[in-house]
């Protein structure tokens, strides 16, 4: 705040707030929403959970979360899903950001319902400051469709073109069934349905409408696929480019079907998926992986609101003992000393006085929190620090896991 400014008044938000809402984040994120895109984004729009920054009648800072669960290693848990943060450019640089993630913060450990938030992060270097650590990282690839074969034999199912907004309830089944194994899937009851799959013409960018595919057995279902195509021409003929936007797969027959199906649609010779999980199966499908055009982007940002209760939710890829020193410069409650007891059934998190093995931030917690970031990587990055011989291989194994996260969408 400038010498002589009054300060910004912060309040929660209100229905009435949405227009406003939507008119600054296409200041902050240089978008202009259409109606048809702020009736979407406003139909899963929580205003309760809104927070506003006002000068004087103007809004000028944006901070919300959604009411959502999201699958940990070998549980799924509430977890405040933090969106359309933003500033607006005239107010930048008055600590306006840190005034609404800190009241945040302590608005969620306050109603104590989500022992966790998590959030896909604009710029990379904000988030940290407020102990967000990057807990899931996500496959890009980029794929030359004619130099690509899938090596995987083909199955005995079928596969079905849908209608996307008419297949919501076959979607759903599939989803669901698969969700509590998915490590960084977020839970879809109908509205979050409708919201993934509504598709205004504006968000397009000269593509097709959203087309869906199923990939049905004899005993059902077993897998969808979304997607849809640029259409391309060059002085060689056909050059268009499938753009994948899910692919869901309860099984290896299932999997390669949806993704031979997607790497050889007719008229194109590209294909791009970007949100994909950084073990993905496609790697070890195909006799030439390159043609992939892979790469690693960030993906979910995990921050550890209820220490205690965030650590005895989740399972535990090998038995670990151990006593970890936290500091939390922000919810100073998960400050202290904490036993982790637990395994692959069970896990408790207690305070303690006992001598510290490990020494962290509650950011390093978070980065390791979906089993995607090793504590022996943070170690080595100077980040964790091992107080005890031998403790850090053993909680780095435990808080792994057998998948790598996948960070399906963006919120």
């Amino acid at each position: 705040m400038r010498m002589g400014e009054p300060e910004i008044g912060l309040r929660a938000g209100v229905a009435e707030d949405w227009d406003a809402i939507a008119d600054l984040m296409g200041y902050v994120f240089h978008e202009t929403w259409s109606g048809e895109v702020r009736a979407t984004e406003g139909s899963v729009f929580e205003p309760e959970r809104a927070l506003v920054a006002e000068d004087g009648k103007l809004m000028v800072g944006h901070a919300a979360a959604y009411t959502r669960e999201l699958t940990v290693p070998g549980a799924i848990v509430p977890a405040a899903h933090v969106t359309l943060v933003g500033v607006a450019p005239t107010h930048r640089r008055r600590g306006l950001l840190r005034r609404m993630m800190e009241r945040q913060l302590a608005d969620i450990a306050a109603a104590a319902r989500e022992p966790v938030a998590s959030l896909w992060a604009s710029e990379t270097k904000i988030y940290p400051r407020f102990g967000y650590g990057m807990a899931a990282l996500r496959l890009v690839v980029e794929v030359m469709t004619r130099e690509v074969t899938l090596t995987a034999p083909a199955g005995e199912g079928t596969l079905r073109l849908v209608e996307p907004a008419e297949a919501i309830a076959e979607f759903a089944r599939i989803y669901e069934r698969l969700r509590p194994a998915k490590v960084g899937w977020s839970s879809r009851d109908e509205r979050w349905w409708t919201f993934v799959l509504d598709d205004p013409e504006s968000v397009r960018h000269g593509a097709t409408a959203l087309h869906g595919v199923i990939h049905d057995t004899k005993n059902g279902p077993t897998g969808y696929a979304l997607w849809r195509v640029k259409e391309g021409w060059n002085q060689h003929g056909p050059d268009s480019t499938t753009q994948i936007r899910e692919v869901a797969a309860a099984d290896p027959q299932a999997y390669a079907a949806l993704w031979r199906f997607l790497l050889s649609i007719d008229l194109t010779r590209s294909a791009n998926a970007r949100y994909l999980a950084q073990d993905e199966p496609l790697l070890h499908m195909v006799d030439e992986p390159r043609r992939l055009g892979a790469r690693i982007g960030d993906g979910l940002w995990i921050r550890i609101i209820d220490l205690p209760a965030a650590l005895t939710a989740r399972r535990y890829r090998t038995d670990v003992d151990v006593v970890i020193e936290v500091t939390d410069p922000i919810l100073s409650r998960n400050t202290g000393r904490w036993r982790l007891t637990g395994g692959p059934e069970a896990a408790t998190c207690v305070a303690t006085t006992e001598p510290a093995d490990l020494a962290c931030t509650v950011l390093e917690l978070g980065a390791a929190y979906l089993g995607g970031t090793p504590l022996g990587s943070l170690a080595a990055a100077g980040r964790v620090r091992e107080l005890t011989p031998g403790a850090l291989d053993a909680a780095s194994t435990a808080f792994g896991w057998h998948r790598m996260p996948h960070p399906t969408e963006s919120f």
